[in-house]
């Protein structure tokens, strides 16, 4: 019988070796299964961008690149600020690098690449590429757009109070005129630029556009007009500016209101009658306190 019950025991303490040592060798291995499944985690939580990108061909040949980084994070869409967009021109297995820009608190940028820098194919085709690498917070996302070059001119025209702007499109390498395209005036704002007309070119590629004659300007009466061609499949965006004495000369030096319902200083009836109201609602008040004060003290004492 005791034998029996020792050959039990050594067999159970036998099988409690065993599977201690299994636990230690299956340790490293539910150690890096762990460390897989937080890495897979950590790629799954990387939050992907929205790059907004758009090609602005300018009046001087040069071309503006303008970006906008998004990201919804929890719900919510946000503004990516101080994140680094590289700018490409690609053209065919080859990619040149024109350059980079940091995202301002709007996480937009504007990137100018100038005419020097630009090469065209044989149609006048040009692609760019926008790249973002990404993060540890971010995954990389890249756009490319391919627009074909033109060229847009403006030129303002004033005959007596009538004051029209002329524009004027072509593409730059065949020089053809670039027809039934939408143009659209506008006058450089502090936000943005106001749109004040629009047009249609014509078979020779030109638009004349009325403006009003009565917009404020600088202190001088300046006014920046911009004739723009937006989303064109063919063009992208084209921008011409001109600067012209065509406005309302306004001043923003601070200068001392006069007295009126709009400013700080109001009328003076208009003080002089608050005050006497004032007065006599304050004096009824003071009256009444008084008034209970002296029935207080008036107030016949009862025979104990």
């Amino acid at each position: 019988m005791r034998q029996a019950s020792f050959q039990f025991n050594r067999l159970f303490n036998r099988t409690i070796i065993k599977l201690f040592v299994l636990l230690l060798l299956m340790v490293p291995f539910a150690l890096i299964a762990q460390e897989d499944s937080t890495a897979s985690t950590e790629e799954e939580s990387l939050i992907s961008p929205s790059l907004q990108f758009q090609c602005v061909q300018k009046s001087d040949n040069s071309i503006d690149l303008k970006t906008s980084m998004l990201a919804r994070i929890n719900g919510w869409p946000m503004k990516l600020q101080l994140l680094k967009i590289s700018f490409f021109q690609v053209t065919g297995d080859e990619e040149k690098d024109l350059g980079f820009l940091i995202t301002d608190k709007m996480g937009k940028g504007v990137f100018n690449v100038k005419p020097e820098a630009i090469t065209p194919d044989k149609d006048g085709a040009v692609n760019f590429k926008a790249v973002f690498a990404g993060n540890n917070a971010l995954e990389s996302v890249e756009e490319e757009l391919t627009i074909k070059r033109a060229k847009i001119e403006i030129s303002p025209v004033k005959e007596d109070s009538l004051l029209t702007v002329q524009v004027k499109i072509s593409d730059a390498t065949s020089e053809q005129p670039v027809s039934e395209a939408t143009v659209g005036i506008f006058v450089k704002r502090l936000f943005r630029p106001l749109k004040i007309g629009e047009g249609t070119t014509d078979e020779n590629g030109e638009a004349s556009i009325e403006i009003p004659n009565n917009l404020p300007g600088n202190a001088k009466g300046e006014i920046t007009l911009l004739a723009r061609l937006d989303e064109d499949e063919t063009y992208g965006y084209l921008e011409a500016s001109a600067v012209e004495p065509w406005g309302v000369s306004v001043s923003d030096a601070l200068q001392k209101q006069p007295r009126a319902l709009w400013s700080k200083n109001p009328p003076l009836w208009m003080l002089i009658t608050f005050i006497i109201l004032m007065t006599a609602v304050w004096g009824h008040y003071i009256v009444i306190i008084y008034e209970l004060f002296r029935l207080r003290k008036e107030q016949p004492k009862t025979e104990g």
